[in-house]
């Protein structure tokens, strides 16, 4: 049997939706079974937004990750992938911006929560706006950390993950296709150079 539990977590507007719905798509062309819970928080912009996606060979009979058992955080903001660190079995990786998001009034010295987020065993972080801007793909920062995180969801092929950035893009046309792929590209490059 082969499984994966991801949490997806960071800030209403951000674009954790939409990664959910590139993983669900290449999960459902795979034949890989995928249970996704309700996002919890406040999805609108600014508010914080957290998903469990459960991935697996075999039947899944719930949609929620227990504490202690997820294999993977995704965070689109280095705050947010700590609230979840809990979350995180003994091998579990946590793949995330390294910028914070600052959405309210007492968000944590920036220092600080650095050093807290590079304390953990398995971390892979990046400043995900500014690769997607330097690749001119501003609007896809998300994408940029999927691509990040494309070899540590395993139970995926990384063709199986660009195959289905085609798909759900394809309504808004070659050329979003295309900066999604690049951002997905240059995200997966980033940590193989590492």
């Amino acid at each position: 049997m082969s499984k994966k539990d991801i949490i997806l977590a960071g800030v209403g507007g951000q674009g954790i939706l939409t990664i959910a719905t590139i993983i669900g798509n290449a999960a459902a062309a795979a034949g890989v079974n995928l249970k996704q819970a309700e996002v919890h928080g406040m999805s609108q912009r600014g508010g914080d937004v957290q998903s469990n996606l459960r991935l697996s060979t075999e039947p899944i009979y719930s949609d929620l990750i227990q504490n202690g058992s997820a294999d993977l955080i995704i965070s689109m903001e280095p705050m947010e992938a700590l609230r979840y660190v809990s979350c995180l079995n003994n091998c579990g990786w946590v793949v995330s911006s390294s910028v914070p998001y600052k959405n309210i009034p007492n968000y944590p010295d920036e220092q600080i929560l650095k050093e807290e987020i590079n304390t953990l065993p398995r971390v892979v972080t990046l400043d995900i706006e500014q690769i997607a801007k330097d690749g001119g793909t501003p609007k896809s920062a998300n994408v940029v950390l999927l691509g990040m995180a494309a070899r540590y969801i395993e139970i995926l092929s990384t063709q199986e993950l660009r195959d289905a950035i085609e798909r759900v893009f394809a309504a808004k046309g070659k050329k979003v296709v295309d900066d999604n792929l690049r951002a997905f590209d240059m995200g997966l490059e980033a940590v193989t150079e590492e």
